[in-house]
């Protein structure tokens, strides 16, 4: 098990199958703030469906493919990240992110997702990280731009969710890019 500080009161860590109670208490909790934006929040509604999502991750980590972290905030599951998709052969990877509205506003979504693409084009050497939104969502819109994202483009109803066909932003930090940065 690992732990990395975000801030002097929250950290990041892995989120598996057998902190399923946890997670769903946490979904309950965040479920207003997130369910707008995120669809695998109506699919978790009891601790079997909490522990079948974790698990799925938990999957596609053994077969590199995916991972799933949680963002603890003095000791309390707030939200939290995942690789949506992993594709090491082909260097790229899209980060999800989701956060309860009481812990927004302290910079745990953007230290949280460095962290992530960090280790995904330096340490796994991935050439690309997307991060896909809604335009309509304005908080992960200014979270992509914070860490330096460039707008790819977007796609027009692209995304069907709750009755409606949204559009997608694409939103994306390449390596050279990454390591540009790194030099200044």
């Amino acid at each position: 098990m690992f732990a990395r500080t975000i801030t002097e009161n929250a950290e990041l860590r892995p989120l598996e199958p057998w902190q399923a109670a946890e997670f769903l208490a946490h979904v309950d909790k965040a479920r207003a703030n997130i369910e707008p934006y995120i669809p695998w929040a109506e699919l978790v509604v009891d601790e079997e469906s909490a522990r079948a999502f974790l698990q799925r991750y938990a999957v596609r980590q053994a077969e590199d493919a995916g991972r799933l972290y949680g963002i603890w905030l003095d000791g309390e599951l707030v939200g939290g990240l995942l690789f949506r998709t992993f594709e090491p052969r082909w260097g790229s990877s899209e980060i999800g992110v989701w956060l309860d509205g009481h812990a927004e506003g302290h910079g745990l979504v953007t230290r949280s997702a460095q962290v992530l693409i960090d280790w995904a084009l330096g340490d796994r050497g991935m050439n690309r990280v997307e991060w896909r939104c809604v335009p309509a969502n304005a908080r992960s819109v200014a979270v992509a731009q914070r860490l330096g994202m460039t707008l790819e483009g977007t796609l027009r109803q692209a995304f069907p969710y709750r009755d409606q066909i949204h559009d997608l932003q694409i939103w994306s930090l390449l390596r050279s890019e990454w390591e540009a940065r790194a030099e200044r």
